[in-house]
């Protein structure tokens, strides 16, 4: 039987990170910042621990090295900032080289996995966990400047999350409990808002360049959307021929890119939603709908 005891002081809590990437880098120069005693982050490709040790020069007791198993011996509160893919040989490799972990907390910043993913070391003793930022990283400098206003959704062993309330509290916005299993849908949901978000812009500006017109005149109205969004909600933001009931629009979109097979299909398939959005809303009769649902369905 494993007995866990949940004596250490959160202002106490010397933190390790594994993962010189964006969000390792990033969030260890924001618990700096703001006071957290991070002690050690590690990788095993020197060129990210040197680009680290441009991000935290000055920060004295700051070790950068190769060795994640260093880091583990030195942290109460060991952070795998790691992309998703590499978090299971993490754990694997601790499994492995380390004992013991009797008073370590042990947490991932994946958003697509509970703290199931760590389990291997739940027998050794660890108390594991969850924090994930809910923000898109494009590099280190502006996940920097946004991870203030970011919120920070946490999960894990209950001892594990006063410790994650205490740290993502001085990285973030606001902390978020989540549930294990809801981790799935609730990552699909932030890839529907800005990574698909990003793959739509893409065709949109694919279609602008057939014309010669770029990204930029269409900068003030995804502005526009995004601050209604962020202001009436998703459903009362919608506007556009869907809504509108424009028939004949619809069918001269579809007609101007027959040949253009994964736009058309993108575009069939986000009106739909938009159609079942309207109807929700009773901005068109029930005639229309079924005349824009055959259209669509015919495509």
């Amino acid at each position: 039987m494993i007995v866990r005891v949940n004596s250490l002081r959160v202002t106490d809590m010397k933190i390790g990170v594994i993962g010189a990437g964006k969000v390792g880098i990033s969030t260890s120069f924001i618990m700096l910042k703001n006071s957290l005693d991070v002690v050690a982050l590690s990788d095993r490709d020197r060129h990210a621990l040197d680009n680290a040790a441009t991000y935290l020069k000055g920060e004295k007791g700051v070790i950068l090295t190769d060795d994640n198993v260093e880091v583990v011996k030195k942290s109460d509160v060991v952070i795998i900032a790691t992309q998703d893919r590499i978090i299971k040989d993490i754990v694997r490799e601790l499994d492995t080289k380390m004992d013991r972990l009797y008073g370590k907390y042990i947490v991932h910043t994946s958003g697509a996995h509970s703290s199931h993913i760590l389990e291997p070391l739940d027998v050794k003793g660890a108390m594991l966990g969850v924090m994930h930022p809910l923000q898109t990283f494009p590099d280190v400098e502006s996940a920097i400047a946004v991870l203030p206003d970011t919120y920070i959704f946490i999960q894990g062993h209950k001892n594990c999350l006063e410790k994650l309330q205490y740290i993502a509290g001085r990285i973030g916005k606001r902390v978020v409990e989540i549930k294990g299993e809801h981790m799935v849908l609730y990552h699909l949901s932030a890839v529907l808002v800005c990574n698909l978000f990003c793959a739509l812009m893409y065709a949109g500006e694919d279609l602008m360049g057939e014309i010669g017109i770029g990204l930029e005149p269409y900068l003030p109205i995804i502005r526009a959307t995004l601050k209604n969004i962020e202001q009436k909600g998703p459903l009362r933001s919608l506007t556009g021929p869907i809504v509108r009931g424009d028939v004949d629009t619809i069918i001269s979109h579809l007609e101007a890119i027959e040949d253009k097979v994964m736009i058309k299909d993108v575009y069939k398939a986000l009106s739909q939603v938009a159609l079942e959005m309207a109807r929700i809303r009773g901005d068109i009769n029930e005639e229309t709908i079924i005349k824009i649902d055959e259209i669509l369905k015919r495509g």
